[in-house]
């Protein structure tokens, strides 16, 4: 555990405000920046929108994730593809395999 457990876990004053204007099992989205925030019982049960540099990432809140960062839910970034000409040729068989599969279907 990387905080001091006299210290306590991290929470946004904010984001808590946030949180006890809106009632439990509401649909609004609780958006936020604070991707640092510790995740607390009393967040159980509502969706926040966790920024992730360019967008807002919907996360719902169960009992599961108590105790993780909502950073964790909301990644930062998105994996592409390795490259290189093995690969390309392994995705051009497999689209060929579908492709075949479409037709016998049909």
């Amino acid at each position: 555990m990387a905080r001091s457990l006299k210290k306590g876990p991290y929470m946004s004053g904010r984001l808590l405000e946030k949180i006890k204007k809106l009632k439990p099992g509401e649909k609004t989205i609780i958006k936020t920046w604070c991707r640092a925030c510790t995740i607390s019982p009393e967040m159980v049960g509502f969706t926040f929108g966790v920024h992730n540099g360019k967008e807002f990432i919907p996360v719902s809140i169960d009992e599961s994730m108590v105790g993780h960062r909502l950073g964790e839910f909301s990644p930062t970034t998105k994996f592409g593809r390795h490259g290189g000409r093995m690969q390309k040729e392994l995705e051009t068989k497999e689209a060929e395999k579908e492709s075949e599969k479409i037709t016998k279907e049909e």
